[in-house]
């Protein structure tokens, strides 16, 4: 069951220029969904509406059924945990994460009980009495998701909460994240710029570019099937061939350049032909395929440590090529490429 749907949503915050244009999502109840774009997408104004801080000037926020668009952010049960974490430094763990409830004006009794069990959930009971000065980020970071966690709320908000760590800590606390979530069963918005981050503990990811979602799929289907060029720019691919069609699965390139490509859009014309540097193959040998091959000079030879990375030009522009430490290639030679047709993916 649907339990967010953002229908046909417009936001502006001039009256003129809409961040959010005609915007449609729809989560299902029990999924971590991210909102995955660069700064300036439309992610983090997609969060603040659905947090209840901005209205939007077009469209309907549908909440569990219910019309929510004029629904003020103290009447949404929603929890939230912003990106400075926002904790109060004059109180302690316990005060912090308690705060909710005393705002809701839950009995005494009923607001220990409800704090330590958060405490244990979030692995910060021996920490209750300190204050957030005397806590490291990743404590912090678990007080907030504990304050927006106590309230039990019907759906949790996350605005980029690991991007004031440091690579480790992150890595470590984005599977916390995912573990709290999946233990819940909690409906989680999670908003970030990190690729991998988001990846790695979603259910669902929405691409998101100048206030419309490019694509809204698994993680994995968007990491192997971007469906348009700017998404799969986002997600590593770097070589990109105008394509046109000339029917049972072939294309035609620049020059004398042909593609077989296990495609169903074959039959669009002008289209984006895309492969990873990963994919591409550097020949040792002949083979017998006439299609897929290109010849090509080395122009630059970039060390990676595990591999080599090459730009190579051929007759459909300079392609990004890493190949393996086994042969090594210098400014230029000359080189033979192959483009297994199951590797290349149009957009």
């Amino acid at each position: 069951m649907d339990l967010i749907n953002l229908k046909d949503i417009s936001v502006s915050y001039d009256g003129k220029n809409n961040i959010l244009e005609n915007f449609n999502l729809k989560v299902e109840k029990g999924q971590l969904v991210s909102l995955l774009g660069p700064s300036g997408c439309g992610k983090t104004t997609t969060l603040r509406l659905v947090a209840g801080f901005i209205e939007p000037t077009k469209g309907q926020f549908i909440f569990n059924e219910k019309d929510y668009n004029k629904i003020p952010v103290h009447k949404r049960n929603f929890g939230l945990v912003f990106q400075s974490y926002a904790l109060f430094p004059h109180l302690t763990v316990f005060d912090n994460i308690a705060f909710g409830l005393k705002m809701r004006k839950i009995d005494k009794t009923n607001v220990t009980k409800l704090v330590e069990e958060i405490l244990e959930l979030v692995d910060m009971k021996s920490f209750a009495k300190r204050y957030p000065k005397e806590l490291s980020g990743g404590q912090r970071q678990r007080v907030a998701i504990g304050r927006a966690l106590v309230i039990n709320p019907d759906l949790l908000l996350l605005d980029e909460p690991l991007s004031n760590l440091d690579a480790k800590l992150r890595l470590k606390m984005r599977v916390e994240i995912r573990k709290l979530q999946q233990k819940l069963g909690i409906t989680t918005l999670f908003v970030t710029h990190d690729q991998e981050e988001c990846f790695s503990i979603s259910d669902k990811v929405a691409v998101m570019n100048k206030g419309i979602i490019e694509q809204y799929d698994s993680p994995e289907n968007i990491y192997s099937n971007p469906a348009t060029e700017f998404v799969a720019r986002f997600v590593g691919f770097e070589n990109f061939i105008p394509l046109n069609s000339l029917g049972e699965n072939l294309f035609e390139g620049k020059g004398s350049s042909k593609f077989k490509i296990d495609s169903s859009m074959k039959e669009r014309e002008n289209l984006l032909g895309t492969i990873r540097p990963d994919d591409i193959q550097i020949l040792k040998e002949t083979i017998e395929d006439e299609e897929n091959i290109l010849d090509g000079l080395v122009e630059i030879r970039t060390y990676l440590g595990k591999s080599y990375q090459y730009n190579v030009k051929t007759e459909v522009g300079t392609l990004v090529v890493n190949g393996l430490n086994d042969a090594v290639y210098k400014q230029g030679d000359k080189v033979r490429l192959y483009l297994p047709s199951s590797k290349i993916i149009l957009v």
